[in-house]
């Protein structure tokens, strides 16, 4: 050990410990916390640390009233409440580093500790990764070395011992922990873990130009699927998540209504044949209130797809909404019909919902759809060609003149709000959602009805760990446009112009780190490793539901594993638990070295026969004890206690055998 630190006063050392210890349980909470949380929490266990190193008295209690004041009052003012998640950790937080500056007495050190374990524990409410996990434990850790500390008083018992300790007690602990986690009955909440009912930027029930560059900047997982048979091709790797259809010259919004409404009811009616795609599907809370599934999920408008603790209704644009937003972990398994149609017929009010533009927004834009439109190769098409005519003539336009795709397209609407004139005809540069946008416009404004679909699109080309990776840099605008008697058919001008956007999953990446800059194939080594390792955390231990306990107890023998056997399990694990720890307990309680075993049952005879012997003296004291109560009738056991005393002392004394001893035992009880 340093020098320094093994010189240091026990009292001084173990405050040092404990500040440290502290230090690590409040370390991952700065991340949720108000920057003035944070400071003011370290400048607290600084000044502890440094009372602690000059050993100077601890400050009166009216300092610290003084200071909960302020900390109190920072908390209002920040929550304007005193409750709730963030308000109550911060407090919890703030008191915990207080309690330091009073620790007078072993009970004021014993609920740091207790306070130290609720902050381990409030930690899951913001994070249940595998690092938190592992940052938990060792916090665990700290926390029971300093409590074995606290139950040392006397001498300087060194924390390497007292950590050892704490681990042997971890590591008893951690078998029964496994097994409650295992057949303990999960029961539904009473109430979920509050958060932040906000959609990731980029998508959400509203598009602006630039907002899907964003989260293309976001290279965390989105989904994770696992396919029963081959995937499907690129061009049906679309997602399909919140659908536009409003716009008011700058921001696309989700419609209004509700797909229950009766004039709806019929709107896109769904219409898939085929073979359908199978998978399973691990999406992270993304906190839109949309489920993103593959196109096409079947489900009739209206229809409800039923998820634990969560209940989707089927819109009349086939999304599945939330009535909140998706903020948990979801795993579920579900098909998909590459080949559908929707909305084959529709009458002139609900064709008009999909044809409003704003009035006086991109002039420019609008005249050049409308000339577009009036070309005579396009005169004399029915309604439904010319629609797709229409749409291959924009494709081809994007094709063949200077369009480029860059995550970096600039602002747009800076100088003016007609931002389609912007870009259409002047810029060029965009995103997928530039064109997503522009593309519904230009339709619009030739009399075909067309709307916005965002979502994802492609994934990663290597599977990792079985499973293909949906990214949030895989987040995704196309354009959907209705054709009479075919219904919605989907565009994607972004593959006009990127077409390995598409064809290859390809999407605009943001740069990596120093490691990806400098070797990136030991960047993607490294993350997808990472990625894989948090990926069975999540398969195995977040995703571990009622169905994976009746599932083991099905492999165990039961044949229709339900509550009951799931409770059978449980208290068969219980008392299997008790009868081992009550085994080992009365195993330790015994000398375990032949002398002991042998001095335990002489002592259990003469007690018997009423000589109270203590352990500590020799078995000739225990002759004489017994001359003393028994006189003569005692001389034979009183012999044989005398030449086992030889036996253990002297060179070469033979041993007694025990039998003698048993048999004079039993005289002196006659």
């Amino acid at each position: 050990m340093i020098g320094w630190w093994s010189r240091l006063p026990r009292d001084t050392r173990d405050s040092f410990f404990l500040l440290g210890v502290i230090a690590a349980v409040l370390a991952p909470h700065a991340s949720h916390l108000p920057w003035w949380s944070t400071a003011l929490t370290t400048v607290v266990l600084a000044w502890r640390g440094l009372l602690a190193w000059r050993q100077r008295p601890l400050p009166s209690r009216w300092w610290l009233l003084a200071v909960v004041a302020v900390y109190s009052a920072l908390t209002w003012l920040t929550f304007r409440t005193l409750i709730g998640r963030e308000a109550g950790i911060t407090l919890l937080v703030m008191l915990m580093a207080l309690k330091t500056l009073e620790l007078r007495a072993r009970r004021d050190a014993f609920v740091v500790f207790f306070l130290g374990f609720f902050l381990v524990l409030a930690q899951f409410l913001f994070s249940q990764s595998l690092l938190t996990a592992i940052g938990s434990l060792v916090s665990l850790w700290g926390l029971l070395a300093a409590v074995v500390l606290a139950q040392m008083p006397s001498g300087v018992p060194s924390i390497a011992i007292a950590a050892r300790r704490a681990a042997g007690t971890t590591a008893l602990g951690l078998p029964v922990m496994v097994l409650l986690f295992v057949l303990f009955p999960r029961i539904a909440p009473l109430w979920g873990v509050p958060t932040e009912a906000i959609g990731r930027t980029g998508l959400s029930n509203q598009l602006e130009f630039g907002a899907m560059n964003e989260i293309a900047n976001d290279d965390s997982i989105a989904m994770r699927l696992k396919f029963e048979g081959p995937p499907p091709p690129p061009d049906q790797r679309y997602f399909r998540g919140p659908v536009l259809t409003r716009f008011d010259g700058k921001t696309w919004r989700a419609p209004d209504g509700r797909p229950n409404q009766s004039w709806l009811r019929g709107r896109d009616e769904l219409v898939t044949s085929g073979p359908a795609l199978r998978y399973e599907m691990t999406l992270e809370p993304l906190r839109i209130p949309v489920l993103p599934l593959l196109e096409m999920s079947p489900g009739a408008v209206g229809s409800e797809l039923a998820l634990p603790d969560l209940t989707l209704i089927r819109s009349s644009e086939l999304q599945w909404l939330s009535p909140r937003p998706i903020t948990e972990r979801l795993r579920l398994n579900t098909s998909a019909q590459p080949t559908w149609q929707a909305g084959l017929h529709r009458n002139r009010m609900q064709q008009a919902l999909d044809l409003a533009l704003p009035a006086g927004y991109n002039p420019r834009s609008v005249a050049w759809a409308q000339a577009l439109a009036q070309q005579p190769r396009f005169a004399g098409l029915a309604p439904g060609p010319r629609a797709e005519a229409l749409a291959a003539a924009l494709l081809d336009h994007v094709r063949a003149n200077d369009y480029l795709y860059t995550l970096a397209p600039g602002r747009y609407g800076e100088d003016s709000p007609h931002v389609i004139d912007e870009f259409w005809l002047d810029r060029r540069l965009g995103f997928c959602e530039h064109f997503a946008s522009a593309f519904v416009v230009l339709m619009r404004a030739m009399g075909v009805p067309a709307r916005i679909v965002t979502g994802f699109q492609g994934w990663d080309a290597e599977p990792q760990d079985g499973y293909l990776v949906v990214r949030n840099a895989n987040a995704h605008a196309w354009a959907e446009f209705w054709v009479d008697g075919k219904g919605w058919l989907r565009s994607d001008p972004t593959a006009a112009v990127a077409p390995n956007r598409v064809t290859q999953g390809l999407a605009l990446r943001p740069q990596p780190g120093v490691i990806g800059q400098l070797n990136p194939t030991l960047w993607r080594a490294l993350r997808n490793s990472w990625e894989t390792i948090n990926n069975r955390w999540q398969q195995l231990v977040l995703n571990y539901s009622r169905q994976n306990q009746f599932d083991l107890l099905k492999s165990l023998g039961f044949e229709s594993p339900d509550w009951t056997a799931l409770g059978q399990a449980l208290a068969g694990v219980i008392l299997a638990l008790a009868l081992a720890s009550g085994a080992w307990i009365r195993w330790s309680s015994r000398p375990h070295d032949a002398w002991s075993r042998q001095r335990a049952r002489i002592l259990a005879l003469l007690a018997r026969a009423g000589v109270v012997a203590p352990t500590h003296e020799s078995p000739a004291a225990w002759a004489r004890a017994l001359r003393q109560r028994f006189g003569q009738k005692a001389e034979p056991a009183a012999q044989w206690l005398e030449k086992l005393e030889r036996s253990r002392y002297a060179a070469d004394a033979p041993a007694p055998a025990w039998g003698e001893f048993h048999r004079a035992a039993r005289m002196l009880k006659g």
